[in-house]
């Protein structure tokens, strides 16, 4: 059985919603089945039932203790090591139904259909999941557009660079099934909410100028319905475009290159508008890459002096995230590294 497969969302479920979980269980409170996927004889995806199965996991191996129980609050703090014979029967006897979703084979499938079986998949994923944890925007994406291109966002997410960048702990991990495990990572905000897969598709959402219109939202929704068809071949010469994009980013404005000037109580924080403004200017101008990072000091000081410009400042932080705002952004990237050194 995978529990994971890419197209679920991370692990989100926080301790007191795995405690609540194990109280119905204990108090034979009936809870809604899982859904599995038989994608071959005998080999299923978990569809929906994710965090629930997660959930008993983890318990039954002692991660957490239960917390915010209010029908069997003296089980408070109660790890299932030191859980006495009663309550551990009780769970032993609890159960979970399942319902298997049998779908065609593709030599099944009328020729007329054009949906393959993984996108019929994903879109029982998306119409299950309408409850618990609501899914946000990224997670609806990575659900209900699976393609070569989506997995290289993932995979890009993954990159030593990217997750220096954002404070992401490394993928050090050598068994890909254990990325999901790592409790650090479980913890960061942009990992468990999906927003580090956010920022790389935010690129190549601004990549194209002709799809910088509207929302931000639909600018990103466009960005991975278009590439959905794209070759592998394809992908690939895009992952490397990112990567190197990212990493002449930290050549040029050093190891945080994303970092906005502190503020009046001396706090710093990353802005993601900064971040794909700076990637798609250096894009635009990939010609002039190489004397960029010559002129790495003297673009440094003029993008201080763009923040401390009042009108170029406020784009620079992005106060505006209309698709004008975010052209602008763009531009005024491009004038800095231009004339930052020397070419304009």
């Amino acid at each position: 059985m995978n529990v994971r497969p890419e197209y679920q969302r991370r692990l989100r479920w926080l301790t007191p919603q795995k405690s609540r979980l194990i109280e119905s269980l204990l108090l034979n409170i009936p809870v809604p089945p899982i859904f599995l996927y038989e994608t071959a004889e005998a080999r299923y995806e978990v569809m929906d039932g994710q965090q629930r199965l997660n959930a008993i996991k983890e318990y039954l191996e002692g991660d957490f203790a239960l917390s915010g129980l209010t029908v069997l609050s003296p089980l408070n703090g109660l790890r299932y090591s030191k859980a006495p014979p009663r309550i551990k029967r009780a769970l032993d006897r609890a159960s979970l139904s399942a319902i298997v979703l049998l779908l065609e084979s593709d030599s099944e499938r009328d020729p007329e259909n054009k949906f393959t079986i993984v996108d019929i998949s994903r879109f029982i994923f998306d119409r299950l999941n309408t409850g618990g944890t609501k899914l946000n925007a990224q997670e609806i994406r990575n659900a209900i557009y699976p393609s070569p291109f989506n997995k290289a966002i993932v995979e890009l997410a993954r990159n030593e660079v990217f997750t220096d960048i954002f404070n992401i702990p490394p993928y050090v991990e050598t068994n890909p099934n254990d990325y999901y495990e790592n409790p650090a990572r479980q913890k960061n905000a942009l990992y468990a909410s999906m927003g580090d897969c956010q920022l790389v598709l935010r690129y190549f959402a601004l990549r194209d100028s002709r799809n910088i219109r509207s929302s931000m939202k639909s600018m990103l929704d466009r960005a991975m319905e278009d590439r959905m068809q794209l070759s592998i071949d394809t992908v690939a010469d895009l992952k490397r475009e990112f990567v190197d994009n990212l990493t002449k980013a930290r050549d040029i404005f050093g190891p945080k290159p994303f970092y906005l000037p502190p503020d009046e109580k001396g706090r710093v924080r990353i802005s993601a508008a900064l971040y794909d403004a700076t990637l798609v200017a250096i894009q635009r101008q990939s010609k002039n890459s190489s004397i960029f990072s010559a002129k790495a000091s003297s673009i440094k000081e003029r993008l201080a002096k763009e923040f401390k410009n009042t009108d170029s400042g406020p784009i620079l932080t992005g106060q505006g995230n209309t698709a004008q705002a975010v052209k602008d952004r763009i531009e005024l990237l491009e004038k800095i590294l231009l004339q930052g050194s020397g070419l304009a």
